[in-house]
C-alpha cells in the first residue's frame, strides 16, 4: 500500500488534474491540490521520497521539526540533506511541535523563533509552517503570522466541528497512523471532483517496497539503529574496539 509504485499513481493523478500548487500559489487559485510532507522520524526517508518525486518531475513541500527526539535538524548531515531537497526544486518549511503550548500568542512567538533558527542555519529562507498534532482548539483559531503561511489557515484547511456531518470547503487527506484518514485513498474521483485539496503524507511511511504498519516500523527501527552505530563509529574511537560484538 505505501510503496513508491503506489505513490507514483497518486502524483500521476495530481499532474493529470493540472491542479498541483504550492501554498503560495494556492492563495490565488480556486482549484488546487497541495502535497505536503511532515517529517517526524527520518530525514533519510524524506530525502529518498524527495528524490523519487524529482525523478518524476513532481515537487512538493517538506516540513521539518526543530524540536524532535528522532533526528537533529541542525546536524551537519541533516542540514546538507535538507539543502539537497531544496535544490531539487522542493519547498521546505517548519513542522512545529506544540510541546504543550495552548495560548495563541505563545504559539506564534515560538513558531517565529524556530523559523528564525532554520533561516539562520539554512542558505534559504523558510516562510511556511505546519503544526504537529494540532488540537481542535489550535485549529479553530486559524493562526496567521505576518509574512508566514500556516498549512492549517483557512485558505488551505477547513476546520469543522464534525467531519461526519459537515462538508469542508478544502478536502483534507492524510496518511497518519499508516492509513488514509478523512477520506479514502486519493483516487481519481476524489482528486478531480473536489476543487480544493490538501494532502498530508509522512515520509517514514513510504518505501520502495511498501510495508504494513508492523514491518514499516521494524525496518525504520533498524535504519535508525544503523544511523546510531555510524555515529558511534565516527565519534568514539573506543567504539571501534567493540563494534563487532554488538
Amino acid at each position: 500500500m505505501f510503496s513508491y509504485k503506489q505513490y507514483q499513481k497518486i502524483i500521476n493523478l495530481i499532474k493529470e488534474s493540472g491542479k498541483q500548487a504550492t501554498f503560495h500559489e494556492a492563495l490565488k487559485l480556486d482549484n488546487y491540490i497541495i502535497m505536503r510532507h511532515d517529517v517526524e522520524f527520518s530525514v533519510e526517508r524524506a530525502y529518498k521520497l524527495a528524490c523519487f518525486e524529482a525523478e518524476n518531475n513532481f515537487y512538493s513541500i517538506y516540513f521539518f521539526q526543530v524540536s524532535n527526539n528522532s533526528y537533529n535538524l541542525l546536524s551537519k548531515k541533516n542540514l546538507e540533506t535538507i539543502e539537497k531537497i531544496k535544490k531539487m526544486g522542493h519547498e521546505v518549511g517548519l513542522h512545529f511541535h506544540l510541546n504543550g503550548l495552548e495560548q495563541v500568542d505563545e504559539i506564534k512567538r515560538a513558531i517565529e523563533k524556530e523559523i528564525e533558527i532554520m533561516n539562520c542555519k539554512l542558505s534559504f529562507c523558510v516562510d511556511t509552517f505546519s503544526i504537529h498534532r494540532p488540537t481542535a482548539n489550535v485549529l479553530s483559531k486559524n493562526i496567521k503570522i505576518p509574512g508566514l503561511l500556516n498549512a492549517y489557515q483557512n485558505e488551505f484547511f477547513s476546520y469543522v466541528d464534525d467531519i461526519e456531518t459537515q462538508v469542508p470547503e478544502v478536502k483534507y487527506l492524510s496518511d497518519a497512523r499508516h492509513q488514509w484518514n478523512y477520506g479514502l485513498f486519493p483516487d481519481k474521483d476524489t482528486l478531480f471532483k473536489n476543487k480544493k485539496i490538501q494532502i498530508l503524507t509522512h515520509p517514514y511511511s513510504w518505501t520502495e517496497t511498501g510495508y504494513d504498519n508492523l514491518n514499516n516500523f521494524r525496518t525504520l527501527y533498524h535504519e535508525k539503529c544503523q544511523e546510531l552505530l555510524e555515529t558511534f563509529d565516527s565519534e568514539c574511537k573506543h567504539f571501534k574496539e567493540i563494534k563487532d560484538e554488538i
